[in-house]
């Protein structure tokens, strides 16, 4: 074949693309990577370079566990069709990653070693503003039990508790003072957790213990049973890995912001719009406009919705007197954060801002 000393032979090619010759074999009989040219004699098959692409591409789908008919789509078909099979199966990811951590966790507290014993300290007045931050973004109207709870994780140096209620999700993270043992997780009702953080307010130093008999926080002088619940907690840390990065930043006095959210608060939505150094708040028909000085990276180029029900009470949980607004789209989770506490995040919900129906 002319033009063959271009070509590469099947081991060379593979290990260009970091495929085995047995896999590109395999390929070939699929019909999803065929060779770029087969020896009529000899049966040898060779590549094109221009084949890597492709040939990376499948190497990376499979190992997101793809299955090959749907590999095709993505590799062959329209791209809205692609996309949607590559969201599809994300979300089986996400849901199998979620069951195997909820089953882990379940036999990880069934374990009756010692070994299985995890300690932490932290202080008890830290630990109870973490608990008022978090718990309000907790739902109150349970459809999903596990959603009017709060997980608390110690893993990797770290207390995480975390509440969300779908519309809203709030995670402060701790630094305690010490930690034994590996990682766990417990996930307590909101109820319970608000009378524990009234307890551990009065208490100098709480050492959270997690063992096969369950969980307990000991204080100076008493102790508390923390009574936990199995329910499936949602994959928190993948919705924020999905988060997009913030297009727009807005610096805003955080006690003004929640004063013109509250008076609004009998409206189903509000909006905000940002524009030379300014934040508008106004209803969704343009009433009741108000304008606050504010910090901005580049103006908004549309209005983003909220429900005041729930961006109030997530500026409520906020410390110090400013707030940072991360904007990525304005259907997107708005990232809130505390100026003055980095370690507290809470996302929020955009709504519609169309009041045709």
């Amino acid at each position: 074949m002319d033009g063959s000393t271009e070509l590469l032979g099947i081991s060379a090619f593979a290990r260009r693309v970091g495929l085995t010759p047995s896999a590109l074999r395999f390929y070939d009989d699929c019909r999803v990577l065929r060779p770029a040219w087969v020896d009529g004699a000899t049966g040898y098959r060779f590549y094109s370079p221009a084949q890597e692409a492709r040939a990376g591409l499948l190497r990376g789908l499979r190992e997101a566990g793809l299955p090959l008919a749907e590999v095709t789509v993505v590799l062959d078909g329209p791209e809205h069709e692609g996309r949607e099979v590559l969201e599809r199966h994300l979300e089986r990811v996400r849901d199998r990653t979620q069951a195997a951590e909820a089953a882990i966790a379940v036999v990880l507290r069934s374990l009756s070693s010692t070994d299985s014993t995890t300690e932490a300290r932290i202080g008890g007045l830290e630990l109870a503003g973490a608990i008022r931050q978090v718990v309000p973004a907790a739902a109150s109207d349970v459809e999903l039990p596990a959603l009017g709870c709060v997980l608390i994780e110690i893993d990797d140096g770290e207390i995480r508790l975390v509440a969300t209620d779908r519309y809203r999700l709030s995670m402060r993270v701790l630094r305690p003072t010490a930690l034994v043992g590996g990682p766990c997780r417990l996930l307590v009702h909101a109820a319970d957790l608000i009378e524990f953080g009234h307890w551990a307010m009065r208490v100098h130093e709480v050492t959270i213990q997690v063992g096969p008999d369950g969980a307990r926080a000991r204080g100076t002088s008493d102790s508390r049973v923390l009574a936990t619940t199995d329910d499936l907690f949602p994959a928190y840390r993948e919705m924020l890995s999905a988060l997009a990065p913030p297009e727009y930043r807005v610096i805003v006095d955080r006690l003004a912001l929640r004063e013109v959210v509250d008076s609004h608060a009998d409206a189903a939505r509000i909006a905000l719009s940002l524009a030379d150094d300014e934040l508008i708040v106004s209803r969704a028909d343009h009433s009741g406009s108000v304008s606050l000085p504010a910090i901005c990276r580049e103006d908004l180029p549309r209005r983003i919705g909220f429900d005041p029900a729930v961006l109030g009470p997530a500026l409520e949980a906020g410390v110090g007197p400013d707030v940072l607004l991360e904007i990525s789209a304005v259907d997107r989770p708005v990232v809130v954060r505390s100026a003055d506490q980095g370690s507290f995040t809470t996302l929020v919900m955009p709504v519609a801002l169309d009041t045709s129906g």
